[in-house]
């Protein structure tokens, strides 16, 4: 280290580190020149960590369901009543609510086993006798169907647990609309012994619920909203057009200042003329469906210029009907114009695997539920069986199909598609009775043929050349004619014999009720 005149010694690697530190001060200005900005700091608690979404303020004071300050959207009664053609609904809304209630009506179902491998024994046979009647008074189709229409029209179907004998409780449809969901300080549904649900009647809050009280499961919940949104809900703006096409349609036949026709008068009448001519033409045919059939004599020189469209149905009216199918996930086919048949088919096989298979879905999930929380059962689940098939000649070739690929018996096809019980001894020797022996000179039977080398031996020959067919003449026959190929019909039936036959063994690799079956 060199001694500078003075006498000072000095180090050069502090020059070295100013000129680093200068340097690196000079690059973070430019990188953070119009950068980002420091973020600010946090001015919440730290109890507000992990918070849902940003309801409003204050939300759990508010007493009506939807429609509140932060929870914006169409309440209840207004969809009911969009729904309800004797409010003022439209009728083609309730005809699509009240189809797929049918679909999901019309399906099987049966209790087993969580395991695949077991069919839940007893067990499962009393459940299936308490679902009879899930509530004790109504059926379980028609219990089902309250819970379908809230699930359809306003998104809140619920169930009150109300205490009942051994324990149990019975699983009661409530008024979804006369619900109103609380939140936890996060946003989220509160746990018990936190009320969770607050009951709204004449205007009034009158009963506080927990989640071990009631079940309440919308289907198409939102990361930013309390409450569901319904099909009839998201057809809001179609519903509203077409109520008003619908009603112009009414007063086509009831109101209105336009006439039927206009019939232009001799120019030289005066109004008074055209009055008194006005006057007696409506008593004469006022009230007089019979007088109004005869022929009338007129002045000369009227010409009637008939005013009114007859036109009261086109194109825009099947686009209303096509967009409120495709909320509700149904085949337009019965309310436009007629279809080709696979078109037809290809539209109900969609509307069969997008609308009706996520409703089941959906529907099992809540009665996994009512099993657990009202049965207070844990290894039984509810499960759909196979969808019927309509057409017999389909129905009974798919079963053949299955019988003979070795995934049915006969009986257990018997049971399943037909719900028959099994053939009895007797039964089954009539309906597959068995070939009669043949017997000799002697009345012993005879042995079964053997093959022979090229024709030779006891038995007929297997194998060798096979001799033309001759006539009785000696000319040779011409050879068989082939088999003419299968109509346009009969192929699209044995299609559809292989792709259900396929979906049944797919269903039994993924381990569905089929799979009970050996």
């Amino acid at each position: 280290m060199a001694t500078p005149p003075g006498g000072t010694q000095f180090d050069p690697g502090v020059i070295a580190r100013l000129t680093g530190a200068l340097k690196g001060a000079a690059k973070g200005a430019a990188e953070a020149w119009f950068g980002p900005g420091k973020p600010l700091d946090p001015v919440a608690p730290a109890a507000v960590e992990g918070r849902a979404f940003d309801f409003p303020f204050a939300v759990n004071v508010g007493i009506k369901p939807r429609g509140e300050t932060g929870e914006n959207g169409v309440d209840f009664p207004t969809l009911r009543r969009l729904a309800d053609p004797a409010l003022g609904g439209l009728d083609l809304l309730r005809l699509a609510i009240e189809t797929r209630k049918d679909q999901l009506a019309a399906q099987r179902w049966h209790i087993k086993a969580i395991d695949d491998g077991e069919d839940g024994g007893e067990r499962a046979q009393e459940i299936e006798q308490l679902l009879r009647k899930p509530d004790g008074i109504n059926t379980f189709r028609s219990w089902q169907r309250m819970l379908i229409e809230d699930l359809l029209v306003i998104d809140a179907p619920c169930l009150y647990r109300r205490p009942g004998p051994d324990g149990l409780k019975v699983p009661e449809v409530m008024d979804g609309a006369t619900i109103v969901r609380k939140l936890a300080p996060n946003g989220r549904t509160p746990l018990p012994p936190d009320p969770a649900f607050q009951q709204i009647l004449k205007g009034l809050p009158a009963v506080d619920y927990t989640l071990d009280e009631l079940i309440y499961m919308p289907r198409n919940l939102r990361s930013n909203r309390i409450y569901g949104m319904s099909p009839v809900e998201q057809v809001l703006t179609t519903v509203d057009i077409a109520l008003r096409k619908q009603l112009s349609q009414l007063h086509y036949y009831t109101e209105g200042n336009v006439p039927e026709a206009l019939l232009g008068v001799p120019e030289t009448w005066t109004p008074d003329q055209i009055k008194q001519f006005q006057t007696w033409w409506d008593m004469l045919m006022e009230g007089n469906s019979a007088q109004r059939r005869h022929m009338k004599f007129v002045p000369g020189g009227m010409t009637p210029y008939p005013t009114r469209d007859p036109t009261l149905k086109d194109q825009f009216d099947e686009w209303l009907a096509r967009l409120i199918c495709y909320a509700f996930s149904l085949s337009p086919q019965a309310l436009v114009q007629a279809m080709n048949r696979a078109t037809a088919q290809t539209a109900q096989q969609s509307a069969a695997a997008e609308g009706l298979e996520p409703l089941k879905m959906w529907f099992k999930d809540l009665m996994d539920d009512v099993l657990l929380s009202c049965f207070g059962v844990d290894d039984l689940q509810f499960a759909w069986a196979d969808e019927e098939i309509t057409d017999p000649l389909v129905k009974s070739q798919v079963y053949a199909a299955l019988v003979q690929a070795g995934i049915y018996t006969d009986d257990e096809a018997r049971d399943e598609g037909y719900g028959r019980d099994p053939l009895s001894d007797e039964q089954r020797e009539k309906a597959n009775p068995t070939p009669p022996v043949p017997v000799g000179p002697d009345g012993k039977p005879l042995p079964p043929p053997v093959a022979g080398a090229g024709g030779k031996g006891k038995g007929p020959a297997a194998s060798g050349p096979t001799p033309p067919a001759t006539s009785p003449k000696g000319k040779k026959q011409p050879p068989p004619k082939k088999a003419p190929p299968p109509s346009e019909e009969q192929a699209k039936v044995d299609k559809i014999v292989e792709l259900v036959a396929k979906g049944f063994e797919r269903r039994m690799r993924e381990g569905s009720v089929w799979s009970r079956y050996p």
